[in-house]
């Protein structure tokens, strides 16, 4: 005990082990269902196990389970030894579910998405170690930074309905078979995590999805597996790892994809680094946060060996912060955090079992928990929140992150040189407005 006190400081940060330990299984359960969540973001939801993309590479759900397990526990851990912060990290919400679409439509093999999400990465590690974060955050301003976390949650509580089945988009909008056992046990969980949401229950999406599962055993929803814990299938992770296609990237739409994939990255990291870090304490008199190029530097090489072991965009986890509302204060949080994720490696089939009728109540809360954010938009000058305007509706109602995204940046430049207020826009936007109108030409 007493070289953890020492190595965390947890004397100096007012904690002790025992809440550590508290703290880092609060944050686990309130993630864990990242686990669930991301291979069938990426293949597809459904009963298939795997997805064959454009090269003829098969890519099982079981391989981005167990592979989002060991990069989740990786990375985190390196937060917590490192930069001895409560901050865990696993694939983030959003890219997973641009790329997965890209890749179920056939238009981007999944070693070009790698490819794509390591470029990102790596142009995030280089401007953290140079520390040009400020010039990033300045560039793109406020209303499209917001509105982009905004838009994207939108579409995924759009794929929370589908999958769900309490929404139908086949010929038109229509409301789903509340008859059906899976679409009622859809609508309970859904319910059930609003009500554990409400009373600040910890981990509510899990519990949601862990109920509806079980209730789903009975009516035949759910699928018993034939065992609870295996070892990884090595032939489907050696799918994943170092899959990189970089021929495939010569196109004006890869600029965009690169563009969304850091942004969601960099300004994700940014709000939850200070939000979280907001909450234990550990912000200065200015608000801001001693020694952030820490946690920026884990998220940015988190990402790039996210790239290499077949898992899109790694990033700090805003449930971070239900750990520090427990008492976590220090990187024993995360460490914590990265032994449960190294333990549910071996148990894949648990997760596999866990039907759409419990993932998609899951979605359409996580996409509510992005589209809040659309309250920080500056709705008081048009021009500014015109852009972001378009880039939302493009998204919801064009069924594309991609296209939402480069057509709100064009809208806001747009808006702002036709009003002559062209001097608010930054150099990099119009650098920027390249790419996105070739991405249109040509796609």
């Amino acid at each position: 005990m007493g070289k953890l006190q020492s190595f965390f400081k947890l004397n100096e940060k007012g904690s002790n082990v025992k809440t550590e330990i508290l703290a880092g299984f609060t944050t686990f359960m309130t993630m864990a269902y990242v686990l669930v969540v991301q291979p069938s973001a990426i293949i597809g939801f459904g009963d298939a196990a795997s997805f064959t993309d454009v090269n003829g590479l098969v890519i099982t759900k079981e391989a981005l389970a167990v592979t989002c397990a060991i990069v989740s526990a990786l990375i985190t851990l390196f937060m917590g030894l490192y930069a001895n912060m409560p901050f865990a990290l696993a694939t983030g919400m959003g890219t997973n579910f641009m790329f997965g679409a890209l890749l179920q439509a056939g238009t981007l093999a999944f070693g070009e998405i790698m490819a794509i999400t390591l470029i990102s990465g790596t142009i995030f590690v280089v401007l953290t170690i140079f520390g040009i974060r400020d010039l990033i955050v300045k560039a793109i301003p406020k209303n499209i930074k917001v509105s982009i976390g905004a838009a994207i949650g939108f579409y995924i509580a759009y794929l929370g309905f589908d999958n769900s089945g309490i929404g139908v988009f086949e010929d038109g909008i229509s409301r789903g078979d509340f008859t059906q056992p899976a679409v009622a046990l859809s609508l309970l969980g859904l319910f059930l995590i609003a009500i554990l949401t409400a009373y600040h229950v910890n981990g509510a999406i899990l519990i949601g999805i862990v109920a509806v599962t079980l209730l789903g055993i009975p009516v035949g929803v759910t699928q018993l597996p034939d065992s609870v814990a295996k070892l990884p299938d090595m032939a489907g992770l050696g799918n994943l790892m170092l899959s990189f296609d970089f021929k495939g990237l010569l196109a004006f739409q890869t600029v965009i994809y690169v563009f969304i994939t850091f942004c969601g990255d960099f300004f994700s990291t940014l709000g939850t680094v200070l939000g979280v870090a907001g909450k234990a304490n550990m912000l200065d008199e200015n608000g801001n946060m001693p020694d952030i190029q820490k946690p920026f530097l884990v998220d940015a090489i988190g990402t790039c060996v996210g790239a290499c072991t077949g898992n899109t965009t790694i990033t700090t986890f805003v449930e971070s912060s239900s750990g520090v509302e427990a008492g976590g204060r220090t990187g024993l949080t995360s460490v914590v955090v990265a032994i449960l994720f190294g333990i549910m490696v071996f148990f894949s089939p648990l997760v596999l079992m866990i039907p759409d009728a419990a993932t998609g109540p899951a979605l359409i809360f996580v996409g509510f928990l992005m589209v809040s954010g659309i309250q920080n938009i500056d709705f008081s000058d048009f021009t500014d929140a015109f852009g972001p305007f378009v880039m939302i509706m493009f998204v919801i109602f064009a069924g594309g992150i991609a296209s939402g995204i480069a057509a709100g940046i064009l809208a806001h430049i747009f808006i702002k040189l036709a009003t002559g207020k062209y001097k608010e826009l930054s150099p990099v936007m119009y650098v920027l407005a390249i790419p996105l109108v070739m991405y249109f030409i040509f796609n």
